[in-house]
């Protein structure tokens, strides 16, 4: 059942948001930190696939009954460097192709920290990955995957997670079509 929120209400849902950390997510704290000095809502939480997801508390008064969570809809995969993204794709690539497929129906952004699509092809990272076959790996599992590939400075990190799920919610509150992975 959709309902129809009035500008206030909306703006009460999408305060409310509390952004979902995988417990396994390491070294993050400039993230977080974000979390903190913006007054984000976040709690750890293991999760199938992703780094970051959200949920939505319950508000009876609006509605919503219950906590309800978007795991299963859309998630961000943090990889802090080319370097740990090359390691996905050789030696842990099983895995990350596993993590890739529970993903399959939702909508999956890799965030890439402190990289550019110009360092994989100039070879600016420090594995012996060669940027043809990077370049190759990272193509097929976009169109494989629906994968949403995105490079972005570490200072930006926080920021991107909170609005790409901030933008997601409130186009899912307004009842819009909300891109998910087909």
């Amino acid at each position: 059942m959709k309902y129809h929120y009035t500008d206030s209400e909306l703006k009460q849902l999408l305060q409310s948001m509390t952004i979902l950390v995988d417990t396994r997510e390491q070294e993050n704290g400039h993230i977080t930190s974000y979390f903190d000095k913006q007054k984000i809502p976040y709690i750890g939480r293991k999760l199938d696939f992703g780094d970051y997801s959200f949920m939505l508390p319950a508000c009876p008064a609006l509605g919503i009954v219950r906590d309800t969570y978007f795991v299963g809809d859309i998630a961000v995969e943090r990889k802090a460097s080319l370097e740990e993204l090359s390691g996905n794709l050789t030696q842990d690539r099983a895995q990350f192709e596993s993590e890739l497929i529970r993903a399959s129906k939702a909508k999956l952004l890799l965030m890439v920290e402190n990289a550019s699509y110009a360092d994989i092809i100039g070879h600016k990272y420090r594995t012996k990955y060669e940027p043809k076959a990077f370049l190759a790996a990272l193509k097929t599992y976009e169109v494989r995957y629906s994968l949403n590939l995105n490079f972005i400075p570490s200072v930006c990190a926080g920021n991107f997670i909170y609005h790409t799920l901030y933008y997601y919610l409130r186009e899912y509150l307004r009842g819009g079509q909300v891109g998910l992975a087909v």
